[in-house]
């Protein structure tokens, strides 16, 4: 296991609409640091939203290429970043709340 501070492990939360389908079956998404393992994962998501996490799934994302146009020019190259994502599993009677209830 890699020692770092457990806050720097996670990133931000991964918000498209095949996760949001995810999480009706308790999975959430994010993007992780590139270098952290599975258990240190686990650790800082346990530790950071006080939830019991049955499962860990990673993946390297790829860079991507990207074109588009922007107002001074009429086109623009350049690459996307690779990250890091993790797929996380809670147990059924935990819960983590990404959107704001008002």
């Amino acid at each position: 296991m890699i020692f770092r501070p457990l806050i720097d492990i996670i990133k931000y939360p991964i918000i498209t609409e095949k996760t949001t389908l995810l999480i009706e079956s308790n999975q959430y998404s994010f993007a992780v640091d590139r270098k952290a393992d599975k258990a240190s994962i686990k650790a800082a998501i346990e530790q950071l939203f006080d939830v019991k996490v049955v499962s860990v799934n990673t993946l390297s994302q790829p860079s991507k290429f990207r074109r588009g146009a922007t107002p001074n020019s009429t086109r623009t190259l350049g690459k996307k970043a690779n990250y890091k994502k993790a797929i996380i599993k809670l147990a059924p009677e935990n819960s983590i709340n990404l959107f704001e209830d008002k």
